[in-house]
């Protein structure tokens, strides 16, 4: 079984909650699913993360029932269920609060249905509905998502692979998204600005990784990138 059909498989499963108005899948599988029929060869991960606004946290929790006869709530994390089939991705609930800071983060306190917000998701705004294998989904707008992968500051393993689904989204994106992605930057604070251009800067120095984006070719794309970006930060403050 390929990465594409545990992801499609995933997908399929995780439809009560996935179709709900307002959830957003984010994170590692989107430019996977922004390919050209879903193709699925931007592997970063193996899971699915299911953005849940924080207002409509209770109804998204009415849904849960629903996912039990595929999935499990992990009894150390009840935001992470895990498949019972090996056909499929693990599971990952976070939540979205558009109020939020970009640099802050909160646990909205649940029995069933513990949050980490993330107020790097406050910059990612609902973008196209696509059809995978039945189920329809929505993913961010592009320009929002890599820019909450290049300001959120991280280090080690798990900022490495961040900064690879950035460049799974650079590899994805248009310039009309380029355009989108300039214009959200420059309305960021000095600081947030500076962790987005050092982000890119350590994306140009990534080496390959096995099963993951080669960021080699692409060096030159982060590079105009970053130029462009510094070029944008002349006169604001």
């Amino acid at each position: 079984m390929t990465f594409r059909d545990r992801l499609l498989a995933t997908i399929r499963a995780a439809r009560p909650v996935l179709e709900h108005p307002g959830v957003l899948v984010v994170g590692s599988e989107v430019p996977n699913l922004l390919e050209p029929g879903a193709a699925a060869t931007l592997v970063v991960s193996q899971d699915l993360d299911i953005g849940v606004p924080v207002d409509g946290h209770a109804a998204v929790k009415r849904r849960l029932p629903e996912l039990r006869l595929h999935f499990r709530p992990s009894p150390d994390e009840p935001s992470v269920w895990t498949p019972r089939s090996s056909g499929m991705l693990e599971v990952n609930f976070v939540g979205m609060d558009p109020t939020l800071d970009p640099a802050d983060a909160y646990v909205l306190e649940d029995d069933q249905l513990p949050l980490l917000v993330f107020g790097a998701l406050s910059l990612v705004a609902p973008g196209a509905e696509i059809d995978i294998s039945g189920t329809r989904i929505r993913v961010p707008r592009p320009a929002g998502l890599l820019l909450e992968k290049l300001v959120t500051d991280r280090t080690g393993e798990k900022g490495d692979r961040d900064l690879l689904v950035a460049l799974g989204l650079l590899m994805t994106a248009n310039p009309a998204d380029l355009d989108e992605l300039d214009g959200a930057y420059r309305r960021l604070r000095p600081e947030l600005r500076h962790t987005v251009r050092s982000n890119l800067t350590l994306l140009s120095l990534i080496e390959a990784r096995p099963g993951m984006p080669d960021p080699r070719p692409r060096r030159d794309a982060v590079a105009a990138l970053l130029r462009r970006l510094e070029t944008g930060d002349e006169g604001l403050p």
